[in-house]
């Protein structure tokens, strides 16, 4: 598997935006490959839909057929690369591109709901709940302190599962990593504070 997809065409990331193609493409990412039928069951959704959308993604180059473990009836599908990526900045010069990032923020955030509710769900031994959770701050950086801060996370996040490979206790652990600047006139404008009384 490929480390990551680059996307820079707003088209591209338009077709993988698609709600049920994002969560197509995690749960291959996830849980390895699948057919469209296993995917169907899992999304709730039936078997020609997730065919219709697991071979669009194809057509995008997210996934392909898995060489490896052929089923005579069905096309067993696999993700091509570890993640999806995309510069906001460079895909922000067109309309287009601006509620093509848009629209991929939002499933990221519906993915991100659908996890901690997922975890909410089960039981976990104290261990896990002790270290599951989120946490938010507020801090002062420049775009390049934030762009750094991101950089140092996913070095840390590599190291870390580098070192506990093999760990009888390691389990997939979904980590999302954001930071989005505050604007100024929300502590200064009355009629917005009005608002959030």
């Amino acid at each position: 598997m490929e480390e990551q997809y680059k996307i820079s065409d707003p088209q591209v990331l338009k077709v993988v935006a698609h709600p049920l193609r994002v969560r197509l493409l995690g749960l291959l990412r996830s849980d390895g490959p699948a057919t469209a039928s296993e995917l169907g069951r899992k999304v709730g959704e039936s078997s020609g839909s997730t065919s219709y959308h697991l071979r669009e993604l194809f057509k995008y180059g997210f996934i392909e057929e898995d060489p490896e473990r052929r089923d005579g009836r069905e096309r067993r599908w696999r993700a091509r690369h570890r993640y999806t990526s995309w510069d906001s900045g460079e895909l922000i010069g067109t309309d287009e591109g601006r509620e093509a990032v848009r629209i991929m923020r939002m499933r990221q955030v519906e993915s991100l709901a659908r996890v901690v509710q997922d975890y909410d769900e089960r039981d976990w031994s104290p261990e896990w709940v002790s270290a599951a959770g989120m946490s938010d701050d507020f801090v002062e950086l420049p775009p390049a302190g934030l762009k750094e801060l991101d950089e140092k996370v996913e070095e840390l996040i590599r190291d870390l599962a580098a070192r506990h490979a093999g760990d009888p206790e390691t389990q997939q652990v979904h980590i999302w990593i954001g930071g989005f600047p505050r604007a100024k006139d929300r502590a200064e404008n009355p009629e917005i504070e009005e608002q959030d009384r």
